[in-house]
């Protein structure tokens, strides 16, 4: 479920993110999950490969996950601790850390974990995540993830967020996007 929240997937990217999983187990949860309505197979049309996605009965689960984010916050500012650590994952964890942040001006950054671009625009509307966007944004953050979601959660300050990284571009639009005036 948490791979899927993120977005569809094949089966070899579940594998992927799930390590150590056996691939018949993975199999047999996939087809639990598929008889009881939460995960549908769909055809991808860019490869003609079959990929996984959560249902819309599925998709309302992530709620209840980010309410668990946010209830875990404390334990996941200080880091993985060597918990396994997958950076597409950051993709949850901010739509659900900074659910009902909004600005009238709209602003676009980055935040780059181990190489991958998390893109984060805040509009009127709200947050809205994606990862490896067609562009790359001007403002980018490069940090570890304790950092990341550290700012996010308002536990670091933004300039505590770029002191602890390798920041490139305007710091006002990284304060736009994580900055405590947006949130509403």
């Amino acid at each position: 479920m948490r791979e899927l929240l993120v977005g569809p997937a094949r089966y070899s990217e579940l594998q992927v993110g799930l390590p150590g999983i056996a691939t018949n187990l993975l199999a047999e949860r996939l087809r639990t999950l598929e008889d009881a309505g939460v995960v549908q197979r769909q055809l991808d049309t860019g490869t003609k490969g079959v990929i996984y996605a959560l249902t819309p009965w599925g998709t309302e689960l992530r709620d209840t996950v980010a309410a668990l984010v946010n209830w875990s916050t404390p334990l996941m500012v200080p880091g993985p601790r060597g918990d396994s650590f997958r950076t597409h994952w950051l993709k949850v964890a901010l739509e659900a850390l900074m659910h009902g942040r909004s600005t009238e001006v709209p602003a676009i950054v980055g935040v780059e974990v181990d190489g991958t671009l998390v893109t984060v625009h805040v509009d009127r509307t709200g947050p809205h995540v994606a990862l490896d966007d067609d562009g790359r944004p001007e403002t980018v953050l490069r940090a570890e993830p304790a950092v990341v979601l550290g700012l996010a959660s308002g536990m670091l300050t933004v300039e505590q967020a770029i002191a602890a990284g390798d920041f490139r571009g305007e710091a006002k639009d990284f304060a736009t996007v994580f900055g405590p005036a947006d949130r509403t």
